[in-house]
């Protein structure tokens, strides 16, 4: 099911508690009610599918799709 409406680039951080990655999704913003941006279930899945491979320390996929930051304990 596609959406029709504006499309807009958003980087979103997905958090664990070892990683942060930061990858680039679209937003859209729906023709019939522009007041809140939305994402379209492939996308959905797709941050589903991030989170799971940086709870599985699978860097390499983590990399080809975005940029992976290790969480640093506090000093």
């Amino acid at each position: 099911m596609a959406l029709t409406g504006e499309r807009l680039k958003h980087t979103r951080l997905i958090q664990t508690p070892v990683y942060v990655v930061a990858v680039e999704v679209e937003m859209i913003l729906p023709a019939e009610d522009p007041s809140e941006p939305c994402y379209e279930p492939a996308t959905v899945q797709f941050l589903k599918e991030v989170k799971e491979r940086a709870d599985a320390n699978d860097i390499d996929w983590l990399k080809r799709h975005g940029r992976v930051y290790r969480v640093l304990e506090p000093a």
